[in-house]
């Protein structure tokens, strides 16, 4: 029997064993439905997920992206471009990444490096007083929040509102895009009655902030998008409305579970962290490798659009496909007998945790800036940082693998 359960709290708690048995024993998966979830299929070998990902004419996009059934139309919206397949995705794709460039994420090195400065100097005069820090919370989490509120460029007076809608957002694409965990109804949760309320407040303010762009179009993420032009096609108001969305709910918590696993990784083994210490240029790959080792986006689903054979195996159409990256990413088949080691110095030729094809994350290069700076501030600050993961909180998620809270072990000013 397979030890693989993306539902089931002890699996995510450590899903790599897990996923070893699958590479070997079962690597086209078929998991049956129960009462929690509907049947799908899981690929968990590199090969295979690189190669489905690539094909969008088998492996769509366009019934969500986790293995529930009837996810965009729960959600009662628009898909969104994570939600599309070409050739609608890949236009889409080309007006935003006009204004979405790297040489303006670059712009905003300067402001994040002294905004995690200014996180660390508060934390280590808390921490100095006797106070417990969370590095999570406190710090991996809150430069995402910053910096996606520097690239909308939103007020000072408005941007205490942002944290509750990164949440919120975060909540949902956790669970899997579940709407009816935010449906008020008579019976509902006061969470979820919350969860309503804040989606619909982040919506209108976009909505406002979209049509104040288009009047007086800025020099920030919004007044990009509205002035962007690919063969004399602009993007709509929902195009903007739900690159809002997705670059919110897609980029803030797995950036802030990559600072937070590169520091307890290379605390785990310090040997590694010294091999940063000794030499910081080392730090852009070793980057890479943590989220080798710990996606941070752990699996999303496709939908076959014909039936297609994979590794011998057929699944039908329109069957629910989840590709296991989080798995993919340590088979011994692409990275050798270390797949399972951390090394720092390891030089990665491909790798899933952006995904690839059509639908590589279309803000990599935003959350590896984000990780870089934070964590060469902090290692500049305290090198020998170390977190408590066994009095962490994990998300329970089977699509992400991050935190909800990671006390530091050590935040001293010796430290």
């Amino acid at each position: 029997m397979t030890a693989f359960d993306p539902l089931d709290p002890g699996f995510l708690a450590d899903p790599y064993p897990g996923y070893a048995w699958l590479r070997d024993n079962d690597p086209v998966h078929h998991h049956e439905r129960d009462h929690r979830a509907p049947g799908f299929w899981a690929l968990s070998r590199f090969e295979d997920i690189w190669d489905a990902v690539r094909r969008p004419e088998v492996f769509s996009s366009a019934s969500g992206l986790t293995f529930f059934r009837n996810e965009i139309d729960q959600l009662g919206l628009p898909p969104t471009i994570v939600m599309l397949d070409p050739p609608v995705q890949t236009r889409l794709r080309a007006l935003i990444g006009r204004g979405f460039t790297p040489r303006h994420v670059t712009r905003l090195e300067d402001s994040i490096r002294s905004f995690a400065r200014g996180r660390v100097a508060e934390m280590t005069r808390r921490s100095a007083d006797g106070e417990p820090v969370d590095l999570h919370t406190e710090f991996s989490s809150a430069i995402p929040t910053f910096v996606l509120a520097e690239l909308f460029g939103l007020p000072e007076a408005d941007r205490e509102r942002f944290s509750p809608w990164v949440q919120t957002l975060t909540r949902l694409q956790n669970e899997g895009f579940d709407a009816n965990a935010l449906v008020g109804d008579s019976g509902v949760e006061p969470e979820a009655q919350a969860g309503v309320r804040v989606l619909g407040e982040m919506f209108e303010y976009f909505t406002t902030a979209i049509t104040a762009a288009r009047r007086h179009p800025g020099d920030d993420l919004l007044g990009r998008l509205v002035t962007a032009e690919v063969d004399g096609e602009q993007l709509g108001d929902w195009d903007i409305l739900g690159f809002c969305f997705v670059v919110t709910a897609g980029g803030a918590d797995t950036t802030a579970s990559l600072i937070s696993h590169t520091v307890l990784l290379t605390g785990r083994e310090m040997a590694q962290r010294e091999l940063l210490l000794a030499d910081p240029a080392l730090i852009p790959d070793a980057l890479v490798e943590c989220l080798r080792y710990e996606s941070s986006v752990q699996g999303l689903a496709r939908t076959t659009r014909t039936d297609v054979e994979v590794g011998g195996i057929e699944i039908p159409v329109g069957e629910k496909v989840l590709m296991l990256y989080g798995s993919a990413n340590r088979d011994p088949r692409e990275y050798g007998e270390s797949a399972d080691r951390l090394d720092v110095r390891r030089q990665i030729d491909r790798h899933l945790a952006f995904s690839s094809g059509p639908h590589f994350c279309i803000g990599s290069h935003l959350a590896r800036l984000q990780a870089r700076v934070a964590v060469e501030e902090l290692f500049a600050a305290h090198p020998h940082v170390t977190v408590d993961a066994e009095a962490g909180e994990r998300h329970h998620s089977p699509f992400v693998r991050g935190w909800v809270s990671l006390p530091a072990g050590d935040f001293s000013p010796t430290c």
